[in-house]
């Protein structure tokens, strides 16, 4: 018997271990009483809504448990604010009064349960269990709504992106079929352009199934970026594509670092493809890296058609494309730059883009610069 009450104290602690509470009262005594009660949790407190939100902010917080009646911001308009920051969070609501308004109106802005005082500890303790688990339920069904979305998405673009290639090959052939063939028309030059648009974007497809499929280990060993660039260059479809931009190089020498191969290749290949498909028929890229005490940088600049201060904020989001002509045309998935700051986010490293419609785009690769062991 004895046994069986050690496990089940042992799991308790175990689901405890790295949650956060947040108490929200204007009384220090009800906050220090809830802090005791829910020992094995961390615990951190609020003395009114205004305070509350700026901790909820700084990120970490599991659960809120909130007064009603507090001075600058109450319980109702702070379970309204947090509920629009992130709606599976879950907020469990103290009240002193029986107003049936109060708690219609907790209920109207989506709260979780209810505690009345005099609180009972017995009743905290079991109402916050309640509030984990209601919480990685909420977000479970977040996420397989999410991942529902994104395969509607995918779907869509891909089914997109194949359509037009294929249309045009299969008028091509329609024609061919029908006799009306001529080896000098311009429109075969066009299939054939066509057919290897069409080849790209399957290449483009198994890469970031294969990427997907790493996920976030990485297999870290000594690159040299210098080199990585290199063999970037002659391979992209996009540099070869603009022989009009000139490219010009800035490569201090570094050595060797710490790396993902693969996943930093990926992140910086890119960067660069988009600094050339971004470009006019003619202009320039830079390429730089540089050292800077225990940081390593690998800055590039276009002076292509630059991104809107509206599209900034989104182009690290899955299967976003800038299109400012709302042509529909702009190549690829818009997934790449997502992985590459993600693959760039593995290493501690960041991801900056910088931009102004018709002036350009700068794009900001920093890793740490640590030398002759892993990262």
């Amino acid at each position: 018997m004895l046994d069986v009450v050690q496990t089940q104290n042992i799991e308790l602690r175990q689901k405890q271990e790295g949650k956060c509470i947040l108490i929200v009262d204007d009384e220090a005594i009800i906050r220090d009483l809830c802090s005791r009660a829910l020992k094995g949790y961390r615990v951190l407190e609020a003395a009114d809504g205004e305070e509350a939100l700026k901790v909820f902010e700084n990120g970490g917080v599991d659960v809120i448990l909130t007064d009603v009646m507090m001075p600058n911001m109450d319980g109702i308009e702070l379970l309204k604010k947090l509920k629009e920051l992130e709606p599976t969070l879950v907020v469990i609501v103290m009240t002193g009064y029986a107003d049936k308004d109060i708690i219609l109106n907790a209920l109207k802005a989506d709260a979780d349960d209810f505690i009345t005082k005099p609180l009972n500890l017995l009743q905290l303790k079991t109402a916050i269990e309640k509030a984990l688990v209601k919480k990685a339920l909420k977000e479970e069904i977040a996420n397989l709504k999410n991942v529902d979305r994104l395969k509607s998405n995918f779907l869509s673009l891909v089914s997109h992106k194949f359509r037009t290639p294929i249309t045009s090959i299969s008028l091509f052939l329609q024609n061919l079929a029908s006799g009306v063939y001529d080896p000098e028309d311009p429109d075969l030059s066009m299939i054939y352009k066509e057919s290897c648009y069409l080849g790209g974007l399957v290449t483009d497809l198994l890469n970031f199934s294969q990427m997907m499929d790493k996920g976030d280990k990485l297999k870290l060993e000594p690159c040299n970026l210098n080199s990585i660039i290199l063999d970037i260059l002659p391979a992209s479809r996009e540099v070869a594509g603009k022989s009009g931009v000139e490219i010009a190089f800035n490569l201090d020498p570094i050595p060797s670092l710490f790396l993902d191969r693969e996943k930093v290749s990926f992140a910086i290949k890119q960067v660069i493809d988009n600094a050339f498909k971004f470009s006019k028929e003619r202009g320039r890229v830079s390429i730089q890296i540089e050292k800077q005490e225990d940081l390593s940088r690998i800055i590039v600049e276009d002076e292509g058609i630059g991104i809107s201060k509206e599209d900034l904020p989104k182009i690290f989001e899955k299967f976003y494309q800038v299109d400012r002509e709302n042509t529909g045309q702009i190549r690829g998935f818009g997934l790449g730059l997502f992985y590459a700051r993600e693959f760039i986010r593995l290493h501690h490293g960041k991801l900056v883009i910088e931009s102004e419609p018709g002036k350009g785009t700068k794009v900001t690769i920093t890793l740490p610069a640590a030398e002759g062991c892993p990262i």
